[in-house]
């Protein structure tokens, strides 16, 4: 039987709303996950920030972590991530001040550089459409200075503070899906999250790069590579199938530019795929850990083993959310000997 090292294991949540199902009910629904995990030990839960999409509830993360915080105890609590081209650095670094001044100790700030939505919609938030990735680098550095209140005299924004901010200032990660953030990360010194559950392409090639350009100097020592993976795991292997199936139809959705709420398993199920949709969650599927708890201990060992990665945070899009506790209950339980609770970073 594969055997899974000990890694510490946390908990990726997209508030997914569910078909015939309210937001509110829908955020309720990720709480509880919230606290299930908590329970459990996982180490940290985070939420992703996405706008425009009528079956996500994560679109303002800041407001989210606060409640999940407030209705936990021991978890860390973090994004994954906030769009830093979405936002004033200013303002994500008052929110997430205030954040760890709540709950010291508990929250991690995960950033990307992509919009994680449309062009007007990206528009729409920041009032601009100059949204290039390629401010990502200097946006980063101001909100390091901002949450740090450490900005060199002669700079522009040297008079102005973030409130709350400064001992309490929450880690940072930098989040991608491909070599540039994981790059910059390791240039940096910070922990790194790589978007597995959305694309594993660039997975290796990825973590290389991030280890390869580690330099010391800011949070780590030595590189922290997460790994986030989509893992639905039930007591059969027919029984993952039949959950994981509306989750792919989603992504399948949104990829042609289509999203909306997720779909009931029968609904899925009684969809006309063409064989190009077909061949498509097939190679999507390739990257996931989706069957039994026998299967799911296979894949997530030949993953740990592949990227040699330092965390391991999982994704279930299912449909209900007991099934989706289901899912985190049975694979804590593979993980027994994994560490409990809080990890500083």
């Amino acid at each position: 039987m594969a055997q899974l090292p000990p890694v510490p294991l946390s908990v990726l949540d997209l508030a997914p709303v569910a078909d015939g199902v309210s937001t509110t009910d829908a955020l309720r629904a990720t709480i509880s996950v919230a606290q299930q995990a908590d329970e459990l030990g996982y180490t940290r839960f985070w939420v992703a920030e996405h706008h425009n999409m009528t079956g996500i509830a994560s679109s303002a993360p800041a407001v989210l972590i606060g409640a999940i915080a407030g209705a936990t105890e021991r978890i860390r609590v973090g994004s994954g991530g906030v769009m830093l081209p979405n936002h004033a650095p200013l303002a994500i670094a008052e929110q997430f001040g205030t954040l760890a001044s709540l709950y010291p100790g508990r929250i991690d700030l995960g950033l990307g550089r992509a919009p994680g939505s449309d062009g007007l919609t990206a528009a729409a938030l920041r009032r601009t459409t100059d949204l290039q990735a390629d401010h990502f680098p200097e946006e980063l550095g101001e909100l390091a200075c901002f949450l740090a209140d450490d900005f060199p005299a002669d700079h522009p924004f040297a008079r102005v503070k973030a409130v709350p901010a400064g001992d309490l200032q929450p880690p940072l990660w930098l989040l991608g899906s491909s070599t540039f953030s994981a790059e910059l990360a390791g240039m940096l010194g910070l922990p790194f999250a790589f978007a597995h559950h959305f694309s594993g392409t660039n997975t290796l090639p990825a973590l290389a790069k991030y280890r390869e350009s580690f330099r010391e100097g800011g949070l780590l020592t030595k590189p922290y590579a997460m790994v986030t993976v989509n893992t639905v795991c039930a007591p059969t292997d027919e029984e993952a199938d039949r959950l994981a199936l509306p989750g792919a139809l989603s992504f399948l959705r949104l990829r042609q530019g289509n999203p909306g709420r997720m779909p009931t398993p029968e609904q899925a199920a009684a969809y006309p795929w063409t064989p190009r949709e077909q061949q498509f969650v097939l190679e999507r599927r390739a990257g996931q850990a989706i069957g039994s708890p026998d299967t799911v201990r296979r894949q997530l060992a030949q993953l740990l083993d592949a990227t040699e990665a330092d965390e391991l945070m999982i994704t279930a899009q299912v449909y209900d959310v007991d099934d989706r506790r289901r899912s985190l209950s049975l694979v804590r339980e593979l993980f027994a000997d994994a560490p409990l609770g809080l990890q500083q970073g």
